[in-house]
């Protein structure tokens, strides 16, 4: 392994195997586009992720590898090189630094981040398409495929845009629709564009290879039962691979007319290359080969051979391609493959004025994020805590500073520069001797409690729940010391004084290597540094049980100051900067054509939703709230829904009712449960009921008569919602209106939404 091909990691000089006897397991995230420069959602959605759970595990000892690398072939990459003036792999080799200097910053660990463009990915690739061949699941067929004139050339799927025929979506691409996940063809779109010159392509045929995924559809159906329970996929991987597999699989094209990218060896199509569908995911492969030359006993391990578990992390966007069309070409070669076993997708970051948009400026993307002078376990910290696991999340810089002012400096900072300062106040920097009592017993077996569920929390891919119970030890540590008051003890008792400290201290250590996963190697570095370490296998091994470690009378480290207050001034500073170069992000009122220009009012901001209440249970922790599943007919399965309901309903009145559901909320913790939108009910006096609309279907959207523009961007707080919501209220006949002149209705049939038996002018909530 050269140096150039290791990113922040520890280089090592064993030959990365499989070992029998013992737990291997392989981790990847998912290949970057080249061109693509990440932001924080890719970061966090894939790469990140996949790091904290790489070194989760080689700090508890198991054998594993983390590769990843850029997916470097397409149309993408040709137009952009002809754009700069350069060759194909001119523009991938300036790229793929781009992204090796990114991910060396935010200490991303890979054990290789290679690349797709090279004779090993040609050559994997083609032993699986000729395998393929020979047992009948590829076919030949032609295909309408769009040509744009004016570029004079086919156009990737990802270079046409139009309207999703599925969803009505009008910035669908011609390869998926991110509104409503569905995989597509170009020829499908509605209205399809020219992603680079705007002009309409025309419609060419082509002749072209499909990969015959009907005929593989039963076997997938089975190993997806088994695999998706056993390795306990993300519940959003479960939802959409279902989704697929029920809709039924169509044949799809595993080929395009282009020059760079893996060649196509059956004779006919040798002027074609393979499409990202087929060959993005071989990826995996041809980077673990390229780390070690024994890669096929991590992917294709004889019956005998060690066992190898396969983790993926990715955003959601990437879930088809490793869930359904790469383990169909895995099943299809006939061949026994390491197929993967824990799946774990995310949803959405969001950041605080909508979308993250490099063209537009808003956003922080990887190569901003080091500019800002904050240091990089910060961003790691901001990005796992708020990690989008179950819902959209939202990036915000109010919320950033909070995080660390008030849990990094606040909590786990102040801890540690307390307790190294009493170290070289009070016993310059030598290591006291330590006598536990019972007191400080109670205290280890709370941070043992914590420690238990870290490492449960971890083994299961909790990466958030696991960074909370790691906080939550940091919590129980300050407790310790401000229990114990040692600068108080030390002119009373200076040998309790001394227990004290040194046991804070062996609790700074476990905090600096339970976090490093999270935090990175920087961060664990200066903590080892105060207790008087060197940074090493040994010294960051996560222990089972928290117990002391650190010598009686060894010299410590200086004090350093992990954090420091970010200030108002720098967090103004910093929304301008990322929140757009043009000021054009529209606003309520701003008019633009349509209905509500012509009917002067305000844009309309809540994302009303049609949905069936299909699970109703009691919430332990309050006796006035339903912890309820809500159908709004997404692929990702019903939202949970906390509904203070209890004074006023059954459970078994709710459970199958129909109601309306409030869905562009931020995502909150409401008694111990997530809560990821509102049931709005009618009230007036005494009489409350939930809305209704006869007859809707399951998501279909409910808006104001009349009214064309709804706003959704960005997720409302509850002061937004209670003024987006001010406007409701309910009419005669208890039919809810909105700023008393526009019904509120519900889908195509424009169905009126009801608070049935709400007197006039109760209110909406």
């Amino acid at each position: 392994m050269s140096d150039e091909e290791i990113v922040g990691s520890e280089k090592s000089m064993k030959e990365p195997v499989p070992i029998r006897g013992e737990r291997n397991v392989l981790v990847t995230s998912a290949l970057p586009y080249v061109n693509n420069v990440c932001h924080l959602g890719n970061l966090i959605g894939a790469v990140l992720s996949a790091d904290v759970f790489a070194r989760y595990l080689r700090q508890v000892g198991v054998n594993s590898v983390f590769i990843c690398g850029t997916d470097e072939y397409g149309t993408a990459t040709e137009t952009k090189a002809q754009q700069e003036g350069m060759t194909p792999r001119e523009i991938c080799d300036k790229y793929h630094a781009l992204h090796r200097e990114i991910y060396e910053w935010f200490e991303i660990e890979f054990d290789h981040f290679g690349r797709t463009s090279t004779e090993k990915q040609t050559e994997i690739t083609q032993e699986i398409f000729w395998d393929l061949h020979r047992n009948g699941f590829i076919s030949e067929g032609s295909m309408e495929q769009l040509r744009c004139e004016t570029c004079e050339r086919f156009l990737a799927d990802r270079y046409v845009m139009g309207t999703c025929p599925q969803c009505g979506f009008e910035d669908a691409r011609g390869d998926q629709c991110d509104n409503c996940g569905t995989l597509l063809n170009p020829t499908q779109l509605i209205n399809p564009t020219c992603a680079l010159c705007k002009s309409a392509p025309v419609i060419r045929k082509t002749n072209h290879l499909f990969l015959d995924l009907p005929k593989l559809q039963d076997p997938l159906r089975d190993w997806v039962r088994d695999a998706s329970v056993r390795g306990q996929w993300s519940s959003n991987a479960i939802a959409m691979t279902n989704t697929w597999l029920d809709r039924g699989l169509e044949q799809r094209c595993i080929t395009r007319d282009l020059r760079w990218g893996t060649p196509v060896p059956l004779e006919g199509y040798t002027d074609k290359v393979f499409y990202v569908w087929f060959d993005a995911c071989i990826g995996y492969l041809s980077i673990t080969a390229a780390l070690t030359e024994k890669w096929r006993e991590w992917w294709q391990p004889d019956e005998d051979a060690a066992k190898v578990e396969l983790y993926q992390f990715m955003g959601k966007d990437n879930i088809p391609f490793h869930s359904v069309v790469f383990p169909s070409s895995q099943i299809g070669t006939g061949k026994k493959w390491t197929m993967v076993h824990h799946l774990s997708t995310t949803e959405y970051l969001n950041y605080e004025s909508g979308k993250f948009s490099k063209s537009r400026g808003v956003g922080v993307f990887g190569n901003d994020a080091a500019l800002t002078g904050i240091t990089v376990d910060v961003w790691r910290y901001y990005l796992v805590i708020n990690r989008p696991e179950q819902a959209d999340s939202l990036f915000t810089w109010q919320d950033f500073q909070t995080k660390n002012n008030d849990e990094l400096l606040q909590h786990l900072g102040n801890f540690m520069n307390r307790t190294s300062s009493f170290l070289k106040k009070y016993f310059n920097l030598r290591l006291p001797k330590l006598l536990l009592i019972d007191f400080d017993r109670e205290f280890v077996e709370r941070i043992n409690a914590e420690l238990r569920e870290y490492h449960s929390s971890m083994q299961g891919v909790g990466l958030k729940a696991g960074l909370k119970r790691a906080m939550a030890i940091s919590k129980i540590a300050n407790q310790y010391v401000q229990a114990n008051e040692p600068w108080r003890l030390f002119n009373t008792d200076k040998e309790r004084c001394g227990s004290v400290v040194a046991l804070a201290a062996n609790m700074m250590h476990l905090l600096g290597v339970i976090l490093q996963p999270f935090l990175g190697r920087s961060f664990v570095t200066k903590v080892l540094k105060m207790v008087g370490l060197e940074y090493g296998s040994n010294s960051t091994r996560i222990p089972t049980t928290f117990m002391p470690v650190l010598e009686e009378d060894s010299l410590m480290g200086e004090p350093i100051l992990l954090y420091e207050k970010i200030s108002d001034e720098l967090i103004s500073e910093l929304r301008a900067k990322y929140g757009g170069v043009d000021g054009s992000a529209p606003s309520a009122g701003s008019g633009g054509g349509g209905g509500i220009a012509e009917n002067n009012v305000e844009a309309f901001r809540l994302d009303l939703r049609v949905g069936t209440i299909v699970s109703v249970e009691e919430n332990e922790a309050s006796d006035k709230l339903f912890n309820c599943l809500v159908d709004i007919g997404e692929d990702t399965g019903p939202r949970p829904v906390v509904a203070g309901l209890r004074d006023t309903y059954q459970a078994d009145e709710l459970r199958g009712s129909s109601c309306v559901l409030v869905c562009n909320l931020v995502p909150a913790t409401l008694a111990g449960m997530e809560s990821r939108g509102m049931i709005l009910v009618g009230e007036k006096k005494d009489k409350v009921r939930i809305l209704q609309a006869a007859e809707a279907t399951i998501g279909d959207i409910v808006t104001p008569e009349g009214v064309g523009d709804v706003m959704t961007d960005p997720p409302l707080d509850r002061k937004a919602f209670q003024a987006a919501s001010k406007p409701l209220r309910i009419g005669a006949d208890s039919v809810v209106e909105y700023k008393k002149t526009m019904k509120l209705i519900a889908g195509p049939g424009a169905k009126p939404v009801l608070a049935q038996g709400v007197p006039e002018g109760g209110k909406v909530k």
